[in-house]
């Protein structure tokens, strides 16, 4: 079982940058694919990154590709996600996610979740 822990949101100007980190307990840490998706208020959540156990495959939703970027130091037993170039519709709920399975975007496949971080972008 893993337990998951992000931290590193908050309010931010448009144009600027936060990384969100995704502290995980255990010692499998690093046989799980990992993943972030956001929720902004009255929207399903949504797919944003994921990358492989080993760092070697990543993967972007097309909102975020070229702004955000995934990785993860399995020897912290920990995630990362540095996002640049904030827009206001980036406004959400963060949470980091955990699968067994290489299937980035499909969210039944993380069997882990955290408890979320906001990060609030304004113009």
């Amino acid at each position: 079982q893993v337990q998951l822990v992000e931290s590193g949101g908050g309010l931010v100007q448009a144009g600027g940058s936060l990384r969100l980190s995704c502290a995980a307990s255990g010692r499998t840490f690093s046989s799980y694919h990992m993943g972030w998706f956001r929720q902004a208020p009255g929207k399903e959540r949504e797919f944003v990154a994921a990358i492989s156990w080993n760092g070697g495959s990543t993967y972007y939703a097309d909102s975020v590709k070229g702004r955000f970027t995934i990785s993860r130091e399995n020897a912290k037993n920990e995630a990362y996600l540095r996002m640049n170039s904030l827009k206001p519709e980036d406004t959400a709920v963060y949470y980091c996610a955990a699968a067994t399975r290489w299937a980035p975007w499909v969210q039944s496949e993380y069997a882990y979740w955290g408890q979320g971080t906001q990060v609030t972008v304004s113009s």
